[in-house]
């Protein structure tokens, strides 16, 4: 396939390996994506896109997990990376842009997103690892691409650059979504709830490697978890512990009585069920009765009742916790994910085209087990009468995900291209 496009493989490809590794080099994490978004919206401003930014793309009512004090420095430093100030400006603060093409003639909407985010792990620093030896390893410490995002970004722009060079083959619109914050589920429901996607008559997207080898397509990947991501800032009073012990109240305590009894929340006959708490932090001094803690949790479920059911207990847990120990506490949500289905036809759709996009082998199931708040865009298209797939792009790692050393086979992204590009021109085809 891909006779209807004029297509050069092997500069796409160069292209392809070009922005991954500039990508690659300057990882932000969720919320922070200035300079990365920059770079995008100018690329995409020079193919002849329109482009949408905050808040005709994000709900920004609906933003979850979004430090201030942290987006600050994103912004001094993406600026300080060269990052365009005329697109910094357009953001107002807030990450991620949509680009729209439009044909001029009639036929479907089609979107695609591609989530942008880094992952905070620390990138390996072995001489051995790829992006290292080869010069484009991470430039902010803590802080790197250790799930895939660059190579998603890498291949929006791959597609947007196709399209663009082939408009006159093209008919209905086009819209790329260069998703922020999809680590820890903290934008997909808030740009839903923008209603930027709610005329999309189809919707792709996909996430490379997975554990599924390279030269893979799965086009329907199953048990997409529900997820509640949260903090519990406890409350409560310093006092000197030798002196006057009596007179604090041990926010520590309290954190700490709430994991033990959290861990041990009952697990749900209907299905599966997960909580994790990732990180606690709290107390000043060892002769100091510790007046705040904080707790970074998530529950899962495979489905929205079962998810709910771990929160729900979370929240007791954290009320009665406090109490026991005469601290309060607020639970802040920090990002939520929900199942995802596809839609029959655009599997059995793939399943016909990843054959000729480069693909040696195609599975229609296997387990996601994680959560992924493409779900959220994914529901809003098919409410509003649209269809969507979400698939998985194979590729050898040299880690597992979120892994500092994590790295991607290159030569699975133009695959991905190839993908994409012939499931738009089928759905254009059957209009």
């Amino acid at each position: 396939m891909l006779e209807h496009f004029q297509i050069d493989e092997s500069l796409l490809t160069q292209r392809l390996m070009t922005h991954r590794r500039e990508f690659h080099r300057y990882p932000e994490a969720a919320w922070q994506e200035f300079f990365t978004t920059s770079r995008i919206a100018s690329h995409l401003d020079i193919m002849g896109y329109t482009l949408h930014f905050s808040p005709e793309i994000i709900d920004r009512d609906a933003i979850m997990g979004r430090d201030e004090e942290r987006v600050a420095k994103a912004q001094e430093r993406a600026m300080s990376w060269g990052a365009s100030t005329h697109f910094l400006a357009q953001m107002e603060g807030v990450t991620g842009v949509g680009a729209t093409l439009d044909s001029g003639k009639p036929g479907p909407v089609i979107a695609l997103r591609f989530d942008i985010d880094a992952v905070e792990v620390m990138e390996s620093q072995d001489d051995m690892h790829r992006p290292r030896f080869l010069g484009f390893a991470s430039l902010l410490p803590g802080v790197a691409h250790a799930c895939g995002h660059d190579a998603h970004a890498a291949i929006g722009l791959g597609i947007a650059e196709v399209l663009a060079e082939n408009r006159d083959q093209l008919c209905g619109k086009i819209k790329l979504l260069f998703q922020p914050a999809e680590e820890g589920c903290r934008a997909g429901k808030a740009i839903a709830q923008s209603g930027w996607l709610d005329d999309v008559d189809y919707f792709f997207a996909a996430h490379i490697g997975m554990n599924v080898p390279s030269g893979t397509l799965v086009c329907d990947p199953q048990h997409f978890l529900c997820s509640s991501k949260f903090d519990l800032h406890f409350s409560g009073k310093p006092a000197h512990a030798g002196i006057e012990p009596n007179a604090g109240q041990n926010a520590l305590a309290a954190a700490c009585t709430a994991v033990t009894q959290m861990l041990a929340i009952p697990r749900h006959r209907d299905g599966m069920t997960r909580i994790n708490v990732g990180q606690m932090h709290a107390g000043d001094g060892r002769n100091v009765i510790p007046a705040n803690a904080v707790l970074m949790g998530e529950t899962r479920g495979e489905n929205r009742e079962l998810n709910s059911y771990m929160f729900q207990q979370v929240e007791m847990i954290a009320q009665a916790a406090a109490m026991m120990h005469g601290v309060t506490v607020n639970i802040c949500p920090q990002g939520e994910a929900i199942e995802l289905e596809n839609d029959a036809e655009l599997v059995r759709l793939f399943a016909q085209i990843g054959p000729n996009s480069g693909f040696t082998e195609v599975l229609t199931q296997k387990d996601f087990g994680a959560s992924e708040d493409a779900g959220y865009l994914v529901d809003r298209v098919q409410a509003k009468g649209g269809k969507a797939l979400y698939c998985l792009i194979g590729s050898d790692l040299t880690a597992g995900h979120h892994n500092g050393d994590f790295d991607i086979d290159e030569s699975r992204m133009l695959p991905a291209v190839k993908l994409m590009l012939n499931a738009i021109h089928a759905v254009q085809s059957a209009q």
